[in-house]
């Protein structure tokens, strides 16, 4: 109840205005982002990549109405790009892209415009010797993603999607894009989704996650999962012996200030564990999914504002 109450409360104005008026909202805010600038994202990266992880790099923002704005999103990652060029780090920085920061909002013309200007970062990255994601958003988006990233892949055949087990498609997904060379990110879904369209339940949403996880460990593509969760951890392993896969034939992915000492644990056994580091000053979108996530969030948010 209380995850739904905040999810709600993440597109609301008015709660917008109240936690982000709020002067201790930022130490909070420090825990799951990375900074503001380009320069507060590399940084981390230096400071991650150094410690034997691997990184994905997002610049936030989300539903954006201006296509001036959606450029210069597009604009902030081929910077950021050029930086990651500067360090040589390959495939071990890439960035994730959220499509409704480049277009996709905009209307009848929204697709095209989001493709041209995840083209461009496509570009950069490839320069780059990096690679792109493109994230997933609420479950209107899906159909528009996903056709974006079929365009993508005729000239960037690298790019990776994000897939939401808890939507009821995404089995169906998964089938379909468990091809040989694509890149799957697998999460279970932080959107405030209609019981419709997508499993609401918590216990329902782990079977789904596992389900996909299955028909992409089965398949041709490689899985990037995304989880903190141990038991799912352990059954990625079950099923990776399953069916014959290395570690480097799938990775875990996992949130920037989340479980730092389970990623350490995972790196040093000799898994790719790719930290997902989002920056920028537009926050407070992801900031409230984060604490919808886990209660603990929440509790580590109300200790701050308390002073403890």
């Amino acid at each position: 109840m209380l995850g739904s109450l905040l999810l709600a409360g993440s597109r609301v104005p008015l709660v917008r205005r109240a936690v982000s008026g709020v002067p201790l909202t930022r130490k909070v805010v420090d825990r799951f982002v990375a900074g503001e600038t380009p320069q507060d994202a590399v940084e981390a990266v230096r400071r991650l990549t150094g410690a034997g992880l691997t990184v994905t790099i997002d610049h936030l923002g989300e539903e954006t109405r201006d296509s001036g704005a959606a450029a210069g999103t597009a604009q902030a990652y081929t910077v950021l790009l050029g930086a990651l060029r500067e360090l040589d780090l390959g495939d071990r920085a890439e960035v994730s892209v959220k499509l409704s920061a480049v277009g996709q909002a905009l209307g009848a013309d929204g697709d095209k415009i989001a493709l041209e200007n995840a083209r461009r970062i496509c570009e950069a990255a490839h320069a780059a010797g990096a690679d792109v994601t493109l994230d997933m958003e609420d479950h209107t988006t899906v159909d528009s993603t996903l056709g974006v990233l079929r365009a993508l892949r005729d000239d960037f055949p690298r790019t990776g999607v994000a897939l939401q087990a808890y939507l009821f498609r995404s089995e169906a997904d998964c089938r379909d894009l468990s091809h040989e060379g694509s890149r799957i990110r697998l999460v279970k879904g932080a959107y405030a989704e209609p019981a419709s369209v997508a499993h609401r339940d918590k216990a329902e949403v782990d079977k789904a996650y596992v389900r996909c996880l299955r028909i992409l460990m089965a398949g041709g593509g490689y899985p990037m999962v995304a989880t903190h969760d141990d038991r799912l951890i352990s059954i990625t392993e079950l099923l990776a012996d399953r069916f014959g896969r290395s570690r480097g034939d799938y990775e875990y992915q996992m949130l920037y200030g989340i479980r730092t000492d389970k990623q350490q644990a995972l790196a040093g056994a000799g898994h790719t564990v790719r930290v997902y580091i989002p920056y920028g000053d537009d926050w407070y979108g992801y900031f409230m999914r984060r604490l919808a996530e886990r209660p603990a969030n929440v509790a580590f948010f109300l200790r701050a504002l308390g002073g403890k």
